[in-house]
């Protein structure tokens, strides 16, 4: 079940550009295997955000509308020295 859920989030982490791809799959590899569950549903929710938005949160041009996004946000933001 694990590895069925890890796989389809791989594929979802593949987004429109190789910089996306590489943030959002780094947090996937790094920090989803020892964050609870709420964090993994939040992540989960957050890979159905558009890539221009998530791009912008990412850069700290504007804010997520969710604490727990901002929270995944701030990690790969700090992870990447952004």
């Amino acid at each position: 079940m694990e590895e069925a859920r890890i796989k389809r989030l791989r594929w979802r982490t593949r987004r429109g550009t190789r910089e996306l791809d590489a943030l959002f799959g780094g947090w996937l590899d790094e920090s989803f295997p020892v964050a609870d569950e709420a964090t993994r549903q939040a992540f989960d929710e957050l890979l159905d955000v558009q890539d221009p938005d998530l791009w912008d949160w990412v850069m700290g041009h504007s804010r997520p509308p969710r604490v727990d996004w901002q929270a995944i946000i701030d990690g790969i933001r700090t992870r990447h020295r952004l």
